[in-house]
């Protein structure tokens, strides 16, 4: 199922996977729609909106930003085929003495963002009638390893809204993957020194595993994509 004549909605496609996954689609002939909080950094490395491809300004922690989005995104191309709600953040937020307040940005973000923005694309991707949502979880949703409970939370929650959605879209054809990597090599892993960012998981690798995920017809649906850069034990 190649991406010609289909739409696909990428939100935090600005840089790292996002921007990845959003190359990665458009090579495959899909049409774009970048939900992104700095417009201008996505007109610099996609172009100016318009044709196939729309930039929209979007701000995860504001619920009413995913419904507007979606409506824009149906107002110009009138349809959604891939949803991937790819934005978020990851704060540390431990057990012992993590801020509530944190742990509510945290929610915000990573949780409510892309359960609204599901909730809104859920008729467009039902009509679709080979609809596709990718979650952007972690192996954080899949075990507990480091002492960031908030984060550990939220991508837990995460995997669960992507079982979710395939419950409820199955008989509509839509198709839901929660993908579950380890450490990327992103802005986000940016501090971390163990492993060093050439042991990480490569961003456009994760992109390739996506594209290819939605490409599949609905009789080869894949639930959860774990994708290791080092060996876990527990999984």
């Amino acid at each position: 199922m190649r991406g010609s004549g289909r739409v696909a909605m990428i939100s935090g496609a600005t840089r790292g996977i996002g921007a990845e996954i959003a190359d990665a689609l458009r090579a495959e002939g899909y049409t774009l729609s970048l939900g992104v909080r700095r417009p201008e950094a996505a007109r610099a490395r996609f172009g100016p909106d318009g044709g196939d491809l729309l930039i929209f300004p979007y701000e995860a922690a504001d619920a009413s930003a995913a419904r507007a989005w979606v409506e824009a995104t149906r107002m110009r191309f009138d349809r959604i085929d891939v949803l991937v709600a790819n934005a978020g953040i990851a704060p540390f937020v431990g057990l012992e003495d993590g801020d509530p307040a944190d742990l509510d940005r945290l929610f915000a973000i990573d949780v409510r963002a892309p359960f609204l923005l599901v909730q809104a694309a859920l008729p467009a991707l039902k009509a679709s009638g080979a609809g596709r949502v990718v979650t952007v979880a972690s192996l954080s949703g899949k075990r507990v390893m480091g002492l960031n409970a908030g984060y550990q939370m939220m991508k837990h929650a995460l995997v669960a809204l992507s079982h979710a959605v395939r419950r409820v879209g199955w008989e509509h054809g839509i198709r839901a993957t929660a993908l579950c990597p380890g450490f990327v090599a992103t802005d986000l892993t940016a501090h971390v020194t163990d492993p060093q960012p050439d042991a990480m998981t490569d961003p456009k690798d994760l992109a390739r595993l996506v594209a290819t995920v939605v490409g599949l017809p609905n009789t080869a649906s894949v639930a959860e994509l774990l994708v290791n850069c080092r060996y876990e034990h527990m999984l």
